[in-house]
């Protein structure tokens, strides 16, 4: 994938991924006890979706863009309830103006207690990042490359919270990265939670990846995924997942609710579908 994120801010990937984020992160948060996030590839924080490059994709309008219009379900509405706060308030085209990112989702849902280490390897964006989530004693920006920051920052000292993994996937080797990445993390802090986001060009691939994940002994997955249309490797992007491990138990039944109604809400074309399984449990 040829990856800037200015291009796909708001898009159904996105949305996917930050809605399920902010289940995981409103379990989290229910225990008193202090957490870190860990942002592996924290890229700028927010998005300007009336920049040229979220207008020229237009990619947002078939995200988070659909939203406005949907009439979703009372226990869906309830569960996205998190996620729209952290969206803030829509504008006349039916849309936030500034998209938050996961950094600015987690700072917005995070309590006085809680830290936030957010990565992100190239210094323009580390430092738009750091400008982007303000003054804040609980946000640390730093410039480092997410494969290096999951060795030094695992496990954190307050020993709970989740790291969330999403590489761009510019290369071909981002499963293999993320595998051997997520086992030398769980090695050391195998009660942390991990969310790893995954494109879906080839599902081949990604079926590949949690097989070998269980392989290697990992057990307590969930795996998550939607498509928007029928997936196919010479189209755009269509469909992504997300891998959690040590799920929230509450999680495989929001993601339940949630997943048919986004699927339906987000669908391109035929073949729009949704999985919640089970790995290892």
């Amino acid at each position: 994938m040829n990856y800037r994120h200015a291009f796909h801010a708001g898009n159904f990937a996105d949305v996917f991924k930050h809605v399920l984020l902010t289940r995981i992160l409103v379990y989290l948060t229910m225990k008193d006890a202090p957490l870190r996030y860990l942002d592996t590839h924290a890229g700028t924080g927010r998005y300007d979706l009336f920049s040229s490059e979220a207008q020229r994709s237009g990619e947002w309008r078939e995200g988070v863009g659909r939203f406005g219009a949907i009439t979703w379900p009372v226990e869906v509405a309830a569960l996205l309830a998190p996620y729209l706060r952290a969206l803030g308030p829509f504008g006349a085209e039916g849309a936030p103006k500034i998209y938050p990112g996961s950094p600015a989702i987690a700072q917005t849902l995070l309590r006085s207690q809680d830290r936030l280490t957010l990565c992100e390897a190239h210094w323009q964006d580390a430092k738009a990042l750091a400008k982007a989530l303000g003054r804040d004693r609980r946000v640390k920006a730093i410039e480092i490359d997410g494969w290096t920051a999951l060795k030094a920052y695992v496990p954190p000292v307050e020993r709970r919270g989740l790291v969330l993994i999403d590489p761009p996937f510019e290369s071909s080797d981002e499963f293999l990265r993320m595998r051997e990445g997520l086992n030398a993390a769980y090695a050391k802090w195998p009660t942390g939670v991990y969310a790893l986001w995954y494109p879906l060009k080839d599902p081949r691939a990604a079926h590949a990846f949690c097989a070998a994940l269980v392989g290697d002994g990992l057990t307590h997955m969930l795996r998550l995924e939607l498509t928007t249309e029928a997936i196919r490797t010479d189209a755009p992007l269509a469909g992504c997942g997300l891998l959690v491990v040590n799920p929230p138990h509450v999680l495989e039944a929001e993601a339940r609710a949630l997943s048919p109604a986004l699927s339906e809400g987000l669908a391109r074309g035929p073949g729009a579908s949704w999985l919640v399984e089970r790995i290892a449990a």
